[in-house]
């Protein structure tokens, strides 16, 4: 195979690896929604047994309607629950959860940790359908499979 072509196809498949961590940050966000610039960026709705918030003077008890802003936590205990709107993210917080927001570019991130699996996620604008990782992940694989199809089985690299 024309070695020019080769290094081509090697260029393509290696720069699709690039973006990979700014994909890796949104992959960890239980929901993700658009900065729109507000503050604060959302609110508790409702709260149920332990649940703390964190505040400039540390943790207090969270209470329904307080705001949340980037940095904000929210700590459910074993007999807690907690709901909170922030943007078109309406997440439910389970028991013996944390949940996290943070930013990630132009994006507000709802992070909860702990118990992942039990958390229920509602997305008004259900705006988290993006593809790109698909069509990128995909076209690193079409790449790796025309360079191993066309490769030159007859010159190995030690002869």
């Amino acid at each position: 195979m024309n070695q020019m072509l080769r290094s081509a196809l090697v260029g393509v498949v290696l720069a699709g690896f690039a973006p990979v961590s700014s994909f890796a940050q949104d992959a960890s966000c239980t929901c993700t929604t658009a900065y729109q610039g507000a503050n604060p960026i959302g609110s508790i709705g409702n709260v149920n047994g332990d649940v703390m918030v964190s505040q400039v003077a540390g943790y207090g008890p969270a209470q329904s309607g307080g705001a949340l802003d980037f940095g904000s936590r929210v700590v459910v205990g074993g007999k807690g629950s907690a709901s909170v709107r922030v943007g078109g993210c309406n997440l439910s917080v389970p028991a013996n959860s944390t949940l996290d927001i943070s930013r990630v570019e132009n994006k507000i991130c709802l992070n909860v940790l702990g118990s992942e699996k039990t958390a229920q996620t509602g997305n008004a604008n259900d705006n988290n359908n993006d593809k790109t990782p698909l069509f990128i992940f995909g076209g690193m694989a079409l790449g790796a499979g025309i360079l191993a199809a066309t490769a030159n089985k007859h010159h190995g690299v030690s002869q």
